[in-house]
């Protein structure tokens, strides 16, 4: 065939992208093996009942045609509520716009603040398409390790040293995909210092804003942020509906704007029929606080199941749908112990080293698991840990 665009090519450089346990232990589990799946951030149970029965009557109703480029009005005005609350900044429809999912979301802000051959600065640990969400938008970037003895928080004299002249951005996530760490005042202050101070864009994905252990701080909402702050937001966590891919940005207004011009040679617009469920979804948060108790009993139960555990330190862990545990005194390469506990126990979970260095030394656990199947796993998890013996170099 004739060459393909370096652009779509160099995507993914290595051709891979830190996710080879998970597939490896979706395929036995495919096979018919008895395996616990902890390495996916995907619910165990359906969306609310509610949400789909709003979908059924939208689509019974007719509601199969062309979509507004920036979402149904009754959409936006519901995603705009729903900034409003997660953001602590009052948000007027006219400054989000409605994406197919949270990456989506994700791909348009680097798409809207990005050129060719600008740099960006990725706080890390980070979800995996991070990098390469870059990388499509030929930008380059510099990973920014935060330390795991400091629970995972960004600290500003690092990123300060990661500043270039053509930094344009900054990209992190709270509450934090892998770890579960939940970004305090103090550090999102003096990460928003630096962004005033060097006239950056900060780009801030709060997908798990209701599933945080504790106070939940976006930076759109300290002073001189609003105007500089893209959010991505989704309903995949939050609302139990992770396969209807339905998300959103919310910036200044004419950002959006410009915005739409994105979705006119991407999307092209939405669904009618899952605009409608999802704007119903939204306006009377259906599922919302049962989602966020069972995942805040899940990590209950999992971190009392582990707590004691030899040479095994939790890290971050307070919110969103993950427990980070320490393993680099049991084995400090994240990936040989993980495959190995794929192969005695049956339990496959997450290197921490897929999602950058600061994570290295370190396992991702998915609470997307009835509390039973998660007190199995972890007590397959601390019988491993505690039979483990390094092999000899």
């Amino acid at each position: 065939m004739p060459r393909p665009s370096s652009r779509i090519s160099g995507i993914v450089p290595s051709g891979k992208d830190g996710w080879e346990v998970h597939s490896a232990a979706w395929a036995r589990k495919a096979a018919g093996e008895d395996i616990i799946m902890l390495s996916v951030g995907d619910h165990d149970f359906d969306t609310p009942s509610q949400t789909i029965e709003a979908c059924v009557t939208a689509v019974r109703g007719s509601n199969h045609h062309y979509t507004p480029l920036p979402g149904l009005p009754r959409l936006r005005q519901a995603m705009a509520a729903a900034s409003s609350a997660c953001t602590g900044v009052e948000t007027t429809p006219d400054q989000v716009i409605a994406t197919p999912g949270g990456q989506a979301a994700l791909y348009a802000a680097v798409q809207a603040v990005l050129d060719q051959g600008d740099h960006a600065i990725v706080v890390a640990p980070y979800y995996a398409t991070y990098p390469n969400t870059f990388s499509a938008a030929g930008a380059s970037f510099t990973v920014v390790e935060t330390p795991a003895e400091d629970g995972f928080q960004p600290r500003a004299d690092m990123i300060r040293a990661a500043l270039k002249p053509n930094t344009r951005a900054i990209l992190i996530n709270t509450p934090n995909n892998p770890t579960g760490a939940v970004y305090s005042r103090e550090r999102l202050e003096q990460l928003a210092q630096i962004c005033r101070e060097h006239d950056l864009w900060l780009l801030s994905d709060e997908v798990y804003w209701t599933l945080g252990g504790g106070e939940h701080v976006s930076p759109r909402s300290l002073p001189g942020m609003a105007e500089r702050t893209l959010v991505i937001n989704s309903m995949s966590k939050s609302h139990g509906m992770t396969g209807w891919r339905m998300g959103w940005l919310t910036g200044p207004q004419d950002m959006i704007t410009l915005l739409v011009s994105l979705n006119l040679v991407t999307t092209y617009g939405l669904p009618a029929f899952i605009s409608i469920a999802c704007a119903e979804a939204l306006e009377n948060h259906y599922g919302v606080k049962d989602i966020a108790e069972r995942y805040a009993a899940r990590r209950t139960i999992f971190l009392d199941a582990v707590r004691g555990m030899n040479d095994v330190t939790v890290r971050g862990s307070e919110g969103g749908m993950y427990v980070m545990l320490d393993i680099s005194e049991v084995e400090p390469d994240d990936e040989k112990f993980a495959w190995a506990l794929l192969d005695k126990e049956n339990v496959g979970v997450m290197p921490g080293s897929s999602f950058g260095e600061a994570a290295a030394g370190h396992i991702r656990i998915s609470l997307c698991q009835p509390e039973p199947v998660l007190q199995d796993a972890a007590a397959r998890l601390r019988r491993f840990a505690s039979t483990y013996r390094r092999e000899a170099a």
